[in-house]
């Protein structure tokens, strides 16, 4: 007896108590259009292209354009996102990065494989090996040229240290190139980069934010490192602070910006001419970061952004009397100590620049902001 299709349309699944699409199931949003119907889980747009990629392990059907047999609908039913993500994410480790709909491919395919394909997260699955101790190779940027080189680097989580050695074979590291785990955070940059395994490893060197430029031929390889940078991080800041619960702690872990690009800045005086920098805001360090090229080794300049009640603002346009050079599109950032004036490429990135300031100085001053800004006092003056 051939089995009834449901033709085109929302299958009443979607409603099922054991369906609601949770982000960290599948990234999937409040009304997804998409399934997997091999997996049981609900997805959105975007990862239904990543699970395409991967039909060993996942098989996707349109909720709205697909035909749907009595049978599929009765195992989406059985199955469903809680249900899914109760067997494929019991054990999570809390400094494990869960990709969110914005991050990049490289994330969200290897979030997919350690869950289920590796079934790195499972009850009764093998646990990850991932204490913070690691030690591989990278291709590193060059601080000077722009060229990748392949590095040495080792992990040592409780020494609180990442070494990069210049040369590959074994030796002690020079002090330029032992990084301590209190200062680093990770991002994943590709578009920045240009590879799409493309990470970011920055840290304070001598009151600047010193930034390696790296990546691996392995998306395996690069996630892991990854994962286990922040699994170095929280150990070391559940010893720094013992008193904070995990919870408030794993969101310190490591940090992605704001929003980056270019803007022409002028100097104190306001008489100097404006220079194309890029930019780039850091909002967990309340800093506003400036090179003049995107994969510049050190920045020029920081301008640290406190709290509306400590008199940081920022505005829209420039004072009457300062016109920028080639961009019109102006913005104003005030301090206790100056005024900051930018211009911007087009109306639609001040727009953006604008939004994210607002979203800094509204957000509540914290002892590690504090903390950063009386150890770098002056240097936002730049």
């Amino acid at each position: 007896v051939s089995q009834r299709a449901h033709r085109p349309g929302r299958p009443a699944l979607v409603s099922s108590p054991s369906s609601p699409p949770s982000p960290a199931a599948a990234l999937s949003p409040a009304d997804p259009d998409w399934a997997s119907y091999k997996l049981g889980v609900f997805i959105c747009l975007n990862c239904s292209g990543v699970h395409r990629n991967f039909p060993d392990i996942s098989k996707v059907k349109s909720l709205r354009l697909d035909f749907w047999d009595d049978s599929v609908v009765e195992f989406m039913t059985h199955n469903g996102n809680l249900r899914v993500k109760a067997k494929y994410e019991a054990r999570v480790p809390a400094f494990y990065y869960i990709p969110q709909a914005s991050d990049c491919l490289v994330l969200k395919e290897q979030w997919i494989r350690a869950k289920y394909e590796r079934q790195e997260f499972m009850a009764d699955g093998k646990t990850i090996s991932l204490s913070g101790n690691r030690e591989g190779f990278l291709w590193k940027r060059g601080r000077d040229n722009a060229q990748f080189l392949r590095r040495r680097f080792v992990l040592l989580a409780r020494e609180g240290l990442l070494k990069y050695y210049t040369k590959e074979e074994a030796g002690s590291a020079k002090k330029g190139n032992s990084i301590h785990i209190k200062d680093l955070n990770a991002t994943f940059q590709t578009e920045k980069i240009g590879n799409p395994h493309g990470l970011q490893i920055t840290y304070r060197r001598e009151g600047h934010i010193r930034n390696l430029f790296v990546y691996h031929e392995s998306g395996k390889e690069i996630v892991d490192w990854f994962n286990a940078l922040r699994a170095a991080r929280l150990q070391y800041l559940k010893a720094a602070f013992p008193e904070l619960p995990e919870s408030e702690l794993v969101p310190l872990i490591t940090r992605n910006y704001l929003k980056q690009g270019f803007m022409e800045k002028t100097g104190p005086k306001h008489r100097e001419p404006f220079k194309k920098r890029w930019f780039a805001l850091d909002p967990q360090e309340r800093r506003l970061l400036y090179y003049k090229n995107p994969l510049d080794a050190f920045d020029l300049g920081q301008v640290f952004l406190g709290s509306r009640e400590q008199g940081y603002e920022v505005s829209e346009g420039l004072p009457k009397n300062v016109q920028g050079n080639r961009w019109k599109a102006g913005l104003t950032i005030v301090t206790p100590e100056r005024r900051f004036l930018f211009t911007c490429p087009s109306e639609k990135e001040q727009g953006e620049w604008l939004e994210s300031f607002r979203d800094v100085l509204s957000r509540p001053l914290t002892s590690f902001n504090l903390l950063t800004a009386s150890t770098e006092s002056g240097h936002s003056s730049r």
